[in-house]
């Protein structure tokens, strides 16, 4: 459980929030939920997730994980939840563009993984992408570079998945294959996940909406 008491990131102070919006409330993000936060462009959507994920601490008010305060954590304490905790998706992606797909796969896959190998390639195929193995990720497209920063991030045993706009490059078939692969892999490892987007419900499959 993560809550949040009264956050508001420096660079927004100033300006008008709804009284919908998280910021400047109190309110919990459970790890049993699917969260969908929606919002128009430039209204805090990646800092949201970067404040969750420890990447900024420009803020007022608390973030508090079962009850500690993640602005007292040190190195030692973000790298264990990044690695045993979280698995995310930036909306940068933060591939490796001179490494083949199989490798930044494989350096994700290295760290730690309750999945064969080849259940990772199998997501990958099912995403259309099972003949770019040996492709630089670099000479990929948009949408074809997503489509392997999601298969990524599926690899670890997560708790709670962040997702930043992960289909902004996606078609809609795609889209659905992605989504079906991600809330499977939630399942299956008893997960949660937490998806910004900038409109789109998909289907009402998320049981949290937030709004900024």
């Amino acid at each position: 459980m993560i809550r949040f008491e009264n956050i508001l990131p420096k660079p927004l102070e100033g300006l008008h929030h709804g009284e919908n919006s998280v910021w400047e409330r109190s309110f919990e993000l459970d790890f049993n939920n699917k969260t969908l936060l929606n919002a128009s462009s430039g209204k805090g959507k990646t800092t949201f997730i970067h404040l969750i994920y420890g990447l900024r601490t420009d803020y007022s008010g608390q973030i508090l994980f079962n009850n500690e305060n993640i602005q007292q954590w040190d190195i030692n304490r973000w790298t264990e939840m990044r690695k045993n905790v979280y698995s995310v998706i930036f909306q940068d992606l933060q591939l490796f563009p001179n490494l083949s797909t199989e490798e930044n796969l494989r350096i994700k896959w290295d760290l730690g993984s309750d999945l064969k190998f080849d259940e990772v390639i199998e997501m990958l195929s099912k995403l259309g992408l099972g003949d770019k193995l040996n492709q630089s990720c670099g000479t990929l497209s948009q949408g074809q570079q997503q489509r392997v920063a999601i298969v990524r991030a599926m690899i670890p045993k997560f708790q709670y998945l962040l997702m930043d706009e992960p289909f902004s490059h996606l078609d809609e078939e795609n889209t659905a294959i992605a989504l079906e692969l991600i809330l499977n892999r939630c399942e299956h490892l008893n997960a949660g996940c937490f998806m910004t987007t900038l409109g789109e419900t998909y289907n009402n499959k998320f049981n949290q909406m937030l709004y900024l």
